[in-house]
C-alpha cells in the first residue's frame, strides 16, 4: 500500500510500505478514506524534531473497517468509523478518569513500527477501545466536520474544559490555528460570554467570529499583553486558552491571566523552560491543560456535529490527494492554508 513518509526539513514522499496485517486479536485493519495534516505534524516538517530516516507520520484519520481480530466485538467488516489521535483501551483506570493519554493499554500513531494517519489503511490495536462507529457514510458531507473530532475539536474542547470555561465566563484563546479556533467554538458551546481570540490571520479571525469570538487582538507580546489587560479593565483575563505550544504564547499567558485565573496548554510544547517564578507563585494561577482525552470528548461531541449545531469542518480550507499530500505540509507550513483534508 502507499503511505506518507517523512525524510526531514520539507521532504515528504508518498511510498510502498508492507500492508497492514492483524497481529493481536484485538486488531482492526481500517482502510482510510480521510487523514488530516496536523500543526504537529510541522514540527519534523519544519525541522525542529530532526529525523534520521523516512518515518511514517499521521494520527488524524477515519475510514473503514476491513478485518477484525477474534476478540473485537464492536465493529465488524464495512463499519465506518472515526480513530481518534491516540489509541487506547477505553476501560483502564487511567481511561476511566479520562487520561486516555496515560492508557496501560495505549500509545501514539506512527511509532514504534505502528501505521500512521496518513496512508492507504492502518492496523488499529485495542480497537474496541478505539474506535468510534459512526451513523453516516464515509462521503457523507458532514465528514469534514465529523473528521475534526479525530484531534482539533477535542483538543479545543479539552483547553476550555480543563480552564473551567463555563455561563459567563471571559476568555481568550491564544492562536488562530485550527486548535485555537476549535478553542473558541468549545468556549461558545460551554456559554462564554466574552471570547477574545489572539490572531493576525484575518480569515481566520473572521471564522473565528463565526465561531464565537468577540473580540480579535492581533497584536503579539507586550503589545498583546497590554491589549488584553485593556479589555479587562487591567485585571486579565480569568480564563486562558494557551494553544499554540511556544515559549511567546505562554509568556502571553502568563501576562495577560488574571490573578486567581487558569491558563490551560494544549498546544504541543516547542520549549523546555517556561517562567514559573516568584512572581507567578504570588498570583496564585491554575496551570493546566495537556494531551487531550479526544475518546473521552467524542461521544458527547459527535451528537452535535452530526446534528449541525456546530460545524468545526469549516476549519478545513484545503483538500489534496494522497499523492499531492506533500503540497499540503507545504501549503500549512507556509500559513496558505488553515487545515488540510487528505483523501487517500
Amino acid at each position: 500500500m502507499r503511505a506518507t513518509l517523512i525524510y526531514g526539513r520539507g521532504d515528504v514522499r508518498v511510498e510502498e510500505v508492507p500492508d497492514p496485517v492483524l497481529r493481536e486479536p484485538t486488531d482492526a485493519i481500517v482502510r482510510v478514506t480521510r487523514a488530516c495534516v496536523c500543526g504537529s505534524d510541522l514540527h519534523r516538517y519544519r525541522g525542529m524534531d530532526p529525523v534520521d530516516e523516512g518515518l511514517r507520520i499521521g494520527h488524524e484519520f477515519m475510514g473503514v473497517v476491513e478485518e477484525t481480530g477474534a476478540d473485537v466485538g464492536s465493529v465488524r467488516r464495512g463499519d465506518v468509523v472515526l480513530v481518534p489521535f491516540l489509541w487506547c483501551d477505553n476501560s483502564c483506570d487511567f481511561c476511566r478518569d479520562g487520561l486516555h493519554g496515560s492508557c496501560r493499554n495505549g500509545g501514539r500513531w506512527a511509532v514504534g513500527g505502528l501505521d500512521g494517519g496518513q496512508g492507504e489503511a492502518a492496523r488499529v490495536p485495542q480497537a474496541d477501545g478505539t474506535l468510534i462507529k459512526l451513523p453516516v457514510g464515509a462521503d457523507d458531507p458532514v465528514i469534514p466536520s465529523v473528521m475534526a473530532l479525530s484531534d482539533v475539536l477535542p483538543t479545543g474542547h479539552h483547553a476550555a474544559v480543563t480552564a473551567g470555561v463555563g455561563k459567563g465566563a471571559t476568555v481568550a484563546v491564544i492562536g488562530d490555528g485550527a486548535v485555537g479556533l476549535c478553542a473558541v467554538l468549545a468556549a461558545a458551546r460551554l456559554g462564554a460570554e466574552r471570547i477574545v481570540l489572539l490572531g493576525r490571520h484575518q480569515a481566520r479571525t473572521d471564522l473565528g467570529r463565526r465561531f464565537g469570538a468577540t473580540d480579535v487582538v492581533p497584536e503579539r507580546g507586550a503589545a498583546a499583553v497590554a491589549a488584553l489587560r485593556e479589555l479587562t479593565g487591567g485585571d486579565g483575563v480569568p480564563h486562558v486558552l494557551e494553544c499554540v505550544g511556544n515559549g511567546e504564547a505562554f509568556e502571553t499567558a502568563l501576562g495577560g491571566v488574571r490573578d486567581g485565573g487558569t491558563i490551560s496548554r494544549v498546544g504541543v510544547p516547542q520549549y523546555t523552560e517556561a517562567r514559573l517564578d516568584f512572581d507567578v507563585f504570588m498570583r496564585n494561577l491554575t496551570i493546566t491543560g495537556g494531551v487531550a482525552p479526544a475518546r473521552r470528548y467524542v461521544p458527547e461531541l459527535l451528537a452535535e456535529v452530526l446534528d449541525g449545531t456546530i460545524t468545526p469542518g469549516e476549519v478545513f480550507d484545503l483538500s489534496v490527494s494522497l499523492d499531492d499530500i506533500a503540497d499540503g505540509f507545504r501549503a500549512m507550513s507556509d500559513r496558505e492554508a488553515l487545515k488540510v483534508l487528505v483523501q487517500p
